[in-house]
């Protein structure tokens, strides 16, 4: 089962979309607007995947 919840962007503040997935325990978040992506975990908070443009990465 899937639900669909309409957000703003975390990346660019535009109109995004956040899907929790209970079948497979995992939220996805993206927006068309700057193509931001990332699916999380909702069991255990974890990052399994995320793209997000103009966000540097810090080490």
């Amino acid at each position: 089962m899937q639900t669909v919840q309409k957000i703003y962007c975390p990346n660019c503040g535009s109109h995004a979309e956040r899907y929790y997935i209970s079948d497979s325990q995992l939220t996805r978040t993206q927006c068309p607007s700057c193509d931001y992506l990332m699916i999380s975990c909702t069991r255990t908070g974890k990052v399994i995947e995320a793209y997000a443009p103009g966000i540097h990465a810090h080490r």
